[in-house]
C-alpha cells in the first residue's frame, strides 16, 4: 500500500491530507492548538483514529502514539551528531534514516520490512511517500513518519 503525505499550503496549524495509490484521501490530520505538536488523525468518513502528541518539557523531541484513545507507545529522538537516529518502543519496530533526515525505513524485529517512507524534494509543502507492506499497518506508520516531521519542524530542519 502507498499512501502520499502532503501538507496544506495554507494552514494556521499542521494540517495533512493522506492520499492512497488511487488518489483517494485514506486519512486527514488536523493539529490542535497545545503546547507542543498535537496532530489528530481521521480515517475517510471523519472517524478519529489517532494522535501524535508531543510531550513537552523534553530535551530532543519526544511524541506519544495513540490508536483511539489507547496508547501504543512512543517515539523518541536519540542525541547524534551526523545521521539522526529515533528510537520507538511500539511493536519492537526499529527506525533507521539517512543523513538528511529525508527517507526512514522501520522493520521489525526480525528485519522485516513495515514500511519506507520518502521526502519529496522541490515542493511546496512538506510531502512524503509512505509504501507500507501491511495494510494494516498504514496508521501507525502515518503516525511515525508525522512524528519525524513534527520533530524535525521543531528542530528547525
Amino acid at each position: 500500500m502507498q499512501l502520499l503525505f502532503k501538507q496544506r499550503f495554507f494552514s494556521w496549524f499542521d494540517s495533512y491530507d493522506i492520499f492512497d495509490e488511487t488518489g483517494a484521501v485514506a486519512f486527514t490530520v488536523k493539529g490542535k492548538l497545545s503546547w507542543g505538536h498535537c496532530l489528530e488523525i481521521y480515517d475517510r468518513t471523519g472517524f478519529h483514529v489517532g494522535t501524535v502528541k508531543e510531550e513537552v518539557l523534553t530535551f530532543l523531541p519526544r511524541f506519544a502514539l495513540y490508536q483511539q484513545g489507547q496508547y501504543l507507545g512512543q517515539i523518541k529522538k536519540e542525541f547524534t551528531f551526523f545521521r539522526p537516529s529515533y528510537t520507538l518502543d511500539c511493536n519492537g519496530w526499529q527506525v533507521n534514516g539517512d543523513l538528511f533526515a529525508w527517507d526512514y525505513t522501520v522493520t521489525d524485529p526480525a528485519g522485516n520490512l513495515i514500511m519506507q517512507a520518502s521526502k519529496q524534494l522541490f515542493q511546496w509543502t512538506d510531502t512524503y511517500v509512505i509504501d507500507v507492506v501491511n495494510p494494516a499497518d498504514a496508521l501507525l506508520s502515518l503516525m511515525i513518519v508525522l512524528a519525524i516531521d513534527a520533530a524535525n519542524c521543531s528542530q528547525g530542519n
